[in-house]
This record gives structure tokens, C-alpha cells and sequence, in this order.
């Protein structure tokens, strides 16, 4: 079986609830989903998601080959981009047109990509993560009681602006996870929101009185000399990866001893995330997938030694995308049809429209202009808060 071509799609996830992070946030909780399907001589197709950056100058690496050659694919695409590189936005067509080789790799065996993939367990420990910083405080109970009422004792908030508001969020959910354990862990993703000390005064003044499991990406994903410095000055983990485009780019955090959990963007596909656990795991690492709203790189963690937990950002799917699992039991059960789980009705998708989504000019992928230079408490806006006037 050969490739012969590949199509994008474009559908929406309707969050139903304002999403984002300190950086942003998208009022309306409508964002665009990108699908690419790829197609072979044998009629089988196999479905990615994630992004459509730069597919057309990847393809001419898999048009003609066999779709079973994952590594090998994964390694001509990099090399088809050598001489721009394959950082930023290109590395996430790589990880969609990744995701749907996998797809077809297990599709043409005949059984779950977790199989494939060589995992024994169908289960795939997770944590609550809601992209709720937008979410006024008394609504958090009511958003987040779905994650309880599936089991889970996890979860991630967003802060980094203001601390007596990152304490009461943090005091909430506590008490609210608490339903299913006494001692739930807690999370805080600052999204390099702060500078070296503000990140150790913050985290040091919350350590006071919550026990945290990790800080997710507290300064730029480059410093590892920063967060080498805050892992020693903490208790919490430092937990970061998730925007790093290739193991070149995780190696000097590494090497600095800058990251206690080596997170991987779920973007990047299915091939990126096993070199990056099984760079991880060389180190004595737990990894974590960040930032999915489908399921193909959770088979993945299903089959790596080293995976810690992976993070469920909503409840649903997006639009005319059927997903193979269940969320249950604080985790995701895997389920049995062949391949990565992913199914879609494109009729459903031709009516879907998308708002501009995840790139309006208003963030949350907009690194704001004083981030990492405040000296007193800002609001998401980027205004003053009202403890800070």
C-alpha cells in the first residue's frame, strides 16, 4: 500500500465556556480544529490533528512510500525542511501528517494503535486541566464538577498575574477534588508568565499553604539555566516541553538539569512524543502529553515505561470528530477499533464554521508586552487588578 495524497479539513470545538490562559483568552469558546487525512492506493486513510502548517512542502517526503514506515517517514520530512528548519509551525504538519501515518500503520494491522504501539493496558492515567482563567471563581465548581464526577483527583489551573487570586482558585479546587481523595494534586501553568525571582516569590508564598505538584512552564521555554536555578529553589516540580519543537531543543534543559516532568506537545505526533519519553526515561524523567482534544498520542502514553499523566481539556469532541475512548476513572480507556481512535463525518465538518480560533489577534497565543515584568497584580486583561491599585 502506497500514499497518493492527502486532504485538510477544518472543524470547531465549542469549549462552551471562555478559554485560554495569562497570555489570552477566547471569549466566545469557539476555536478551529485542523484534520488532515492522508490517502493511499488502498483506499484506507488515515487522520491527524493538530495543524496544516507547511503540508505541501512535506508531503513530497511520503507521496509513494509505504505508510508502515513511521520513523523513517518521520525522519524524510525533517529532512525535506532541513534547509528552513523544522521548528515553529512546520513541526506541527510533521506531527499531523505523523499522527495519520500511525493511524494507517494500525489500521493496516487491524487493531487499536495502542496495540500497535506495544502497550499492554488500555488505561491512561490523566488530570483535569479546563483552560478556565477566564472562568469566574464561582462558576469554577460547576465547570470543573464534570472531571470529578469521572474520577479524577488532578488538576491544572492557570494563574501567574495575581497571587491571592491563584490562592483562592487553587483553595477551590482543592476542596472541590476532594470529593475523590483527601490529598488531591495540584497544578499551576504560569504559560512564561513570570521572570526568574517572580516565579520563586510566587511559588514560595503558595507553598505556604498548598502542596504543589508541579509549576508548568513558570519561565521562557528556552532558560534552562532559570529553571534549573527555580527546581532547586522549590518544592513543586518544574514541568516543561510542551512548545519545544524536536529533542534539540529539550537536550539543553536536560543537560542543565532544569525539568523534573518533560512534557510534550501533543501537536508534535506520535513519533516526536516516544523520542521525547524515551530521551526522558534515559534521564529517570516521567513524561506528560499536554494540549489535546482527541486521542492519538494517548496511545502513545498508554505504551511508554515513564508516563505520568496526561491532561483532558474538555469533555467533548469537536465537531463531526468521533473519538474511540471513554474518560473515566481519573484517566482515558483506550478503545478497541482499528487505528487511533479518530473517525470523522465530514458532512457535519462542511458546516461547522470557524472564528478565527486559536490565532485572533487577542491571544491566548500572544505573548503580552509586560509579561515577566509586572510589578504588582494584573488581571487576564493585562490591567491592574484591584489588589494591585
Amino acid at each position: 500500500m502506497k500514499i497518493t495524497g492527502f486532504r485538510t479539513l477544518t472543524t470547531v470545538q465549542d469549549w462552551g465556556r471562555p478559554v485560554g490562559d495569562v497570555n489570552g483568552f477566547i471569549d466566545d469558546g469557539i476555536t478551529d480544529v485542523p484534520l488532515v487525512v492522508i490517502e493511499t492506493d488502498g483506499g484506507l486513510e488515515g487522520v491527524g490533528v493538530g495543524s496544516h502548517a507547511d503540508l505541501d512542502r512535506l508531503f513530497p517526503a511520503l507521496e509513494g512510500q509505504d505508510p508502515r514506515a513511521t520513523s523513517s517517514l518521520h525522519d524524510r520530512m525533517l529532512a525535506h525542511v532541513f534547509k528552513s528548519g523544522h521548528a515553529g509551525a512546520t513541526f506541527g504538519g510533521v506531527g499531523a501528517f505523523d499522527m495519520a501515518l500511525w493511524d494507517l500503520k494500525a489500521k493496516m494491522a487491524e487493531e487499536p494503535l495502542w496495540r500497535t504501539l506495544g502497550a499492554a493496558d488500555r488505561f491512561v492515567p490523566a488530570y483535569a486541566s479546563a483552560l478556565e482563567v477566564a472562568v469566574p471563581d464561582e462558576d469554577l465548581g460547576a465547570l470543573l464538577q464534570g472531571w470529578v464526577d469521572r474520577g479524577f483527583a488532578s488538576v491544572k489551573i492557570k494563574g501567574g498575574l495575581d497571587l491571592d487570586r491563584d490562592a483562592a482558585r487553587l483553595r477551590l479546587v482543592q476542596d472541590l477534588f476532594r470529593q475523590n481523595t483527601p490529598r488531591p494534586a495540584l497544578m499551576l501553568d504560569a504559560n512564561e508568565s513570570w521572570n526568574r525571582k517572580q516565579a520563586v516569590r510566587h511559588i514560595s508564598e503558595l507553598e505556604r499553604e498548598f502542596d504543589l505538584t508541579w509549576v508548568e512552564e513558570p519561565l521562557r521555554r528556552w532558560d534552562a539555566e532559570g529553571m534549573a536555578m527555580l527546581t532547586r529553589s522549590v518544592r513543586a516540580a518544574v514541568a516543561t516541553g510542551e512548545n519545544l519543537t524536536g529533542l534539540e531543543q529539550l537536550r539543553p534543559l536536560l543537560d542543565a538539569g532544569a525539568v523534573d516532568i518533560v512534557q510534550v506537545g501533543s501537536m508534535w505526533g506520535v513519533t516526536h512524543f516516544l523520542r521525547a519519553a524515551a530521551v526522558a526515561h534515559a534521564h529517570d524523567l516521567p513524561v506528560s502529553p499536554v494540549g489535546s482534544l482527541a486521542s492519538p498520542v494517548w496511545h502513545a502514553a498508554a505504551a511508554v515505561p515513564n508516563h505520568l499523566a496526561l491532561e483532558v481539556q474538555s469533555l467533548t469532541d469537536p465537531v463531526g470528530l468521533h473519538t474511540d475512548h471513554e474518560v473515566a476513572d481519573g484517566g482515558v480507556v483506550l478503545g478497541d477499533l482499528p487505528g487511533n481512535g479518530l473517525s470523522i463525518d465530514e458532512h457535519a465538518i462542511s458546516e461547522a464554521h470557524g472564528r478565527a480560533g486559536w490565532s485572533r489577534a487577542a491571544g491566548p497565543h500572544v505573548r503580552p508586552a509586560r509579561a515577566g515584568l509586572r510589578l504588582v497584580a494584573e488581571d487576564a486583561s493585562g490591567r491592574l487588578s484591584s489588589e494591585g491599585r
